[in-house]
């Protein structure tokens, strides 16, 4: 059961409707899970979109490593809402079915292009640590460079909000979706 009622459109005040309106004309589709609880406060909202906007779409990272990213971060945090939302994403950028079923029953994935296992390297060892290694951070620069590295701490950082989100708030699976941490 949700902690947040679901907001009624017709009862948002004016900066609440302003920012779910620019957020449902956005690349998203549409405003879900955590996007409403953050309607709460019209300000987080609209700052957080933006900079999950820029995570999810804009960054340098091919869609393949952002999705990678995600998919290590809402495990982390056993993110139900946030898995079921980006594992079929993953897939559809590139990564490999089996990886992404590694990573949701917490094995390590068998990934056999460099840039994939230099992403996964890091973000495990960053959120399982708090902490990478100068040899995981070689192994990742090397991949990356110095640009794409920064983005990716961004969106590690990003989905863990959101992450951290889904969980403080309840916010349940859309209708008929499965589980994917039913030991949780």
């Amino acid at each position: 059961m949700p902690r947040v009622p679901d907001l009624v459109l017709e009862a948002l005040d004016p900066e609440q409707r302003r920012v779910h309106d620019a957020i449902a004309s956005g690349p998203r589709g549409g405003v879900h899970g955590p996007l409403r609880v953050w309607l709460q406060s019209a300000q987080l909202a609209d700052r957080a979109q933006a900079l999950g906007a820029f995570c999810r779409f804009g960054t340098s990272l091919p869609p393949r490593l952002s999705e990678l990213a995600i998919l290590v971060t809402g495990k982390s945090w056993q993110a139900s809402f946030e898995w079921q939302a980006h594992a079929p994403a993953a897939v559809q950028a590139g990564l490999d079915p089996a990886a992404v079923e590694a990573i949701r029953a917490g094995r390590t994935p068998q990934l056999q292009r460099e840039d994939e296992a230099a992403v996964y390297a890091f973000a495990h060892e960053l959120i399982e640590t708090r902490r990478v290694s100068d040899a995981t951070y070689r192994r990742a620069f090397a991949a990356l460079g110095v640009k794409a590295l920064v983005e990716l701490v961004g969106i590690l950082g990003y989905y863990t909000l959101i992450s951290m989100t889904i969980n403080a708030f309840e916010v349940p699976l859309p209708p008929g979706a499965l589980e994917p941490f039913p030991e949780s």
